[in-house]
């Protein structure tokens, strides 16, 4: 029987969850999910109508949740760590329980963990004895290398490559492309802007750009 699913936020990333819902269902030999709708607290209306397009219910705000015996799973696609992380809590105190998708097209190696609510989209490399936290996007074409630490929350955009023996605590947002070397933390909060290439530990809180990063 497959998972009863909504899908928080109607925006970019909100949508591409959906996609790698879909390729999960399609790849395995019955449904894993079924998707009930998509929640969302203040939606734009080209959003609206692009959720429409693809035939999938726009259920209302987050106090919509919709209730099902057993509990209805969730999926946050929302890219900001801080807003995610506030959503969560929210609907896991009214009973929903953290779904977990992983797009078919990603490759991992031995010892590799994903937490609860993550969403790792195609393209992904994971590589050995990773560790992604709870609610963690890994969006396309993302890598992570060998003996790394992703914590909870954290938001790793297109393209971004992580190093190995790296530690990536929770809450930050990786820009697009952006590059962690190796052996390095990230701390708690940080932003890594798009483009930057990291060669030295990063504060937590702190925000650092360019190349390399500062």
């Amino acid at each position: 029987m497959a998972d009863p699913l909504v899908v928080v936020g109607v925006g970019g990333f909100g949508r591409e969850t959906l996609d790698v819902v879909d390729a999960v269902n399609a790849a395995a030999d019955a449904p894993v999910f079924d998707v009930l709708g998509v929640l969302d607290d203040a939606p734009s209306q080209v959003n609206l109508d692009r959720l429409a397009a693809r035939g999938v219910p726009f259920l209302g705000g987050t106090d919509d949740l919709p209730a099902r015996d057993g509990g209805v799973r969730y999926l946050v696609g929302v890219g900001s760590p801080r807003a995610r992380r506030a959503i969560a809590d929210r609907l896991e105190a009214r009973g929903a329980i953290a779904a977990t998708a992983v797009h078919p097209s990603v490759t991992s190696g031995y010892d590799v963990t994903i937490g609860a609510g993550s969403v790792v989209c195609a393209g992904v490399r994971l590589t050995t004895n990773i560790s992604l936290g709870r609610h963690t996007h890994l969006n396309l074409n993302a890598t992570v290398g060998h003996d790394t630490t992703v914590g909870d929350f954290v938001s790793v955009n297109p393209l971004a490559s992580i190093s190995g023996d790296c530690t990536i605590e929770d809450d930050v947002l990786i820009g697009v492309a952006g590059v962690i070397l190796n052996g390095l933390t990230v701390g708690r909060g940080a932003t890594v802007g798009g483009s930057a290439c990291v060669v030295r530990d990063v504060p937590a809180g702190s925000t650092v750009k360019g190349v390399p990063a500062r």
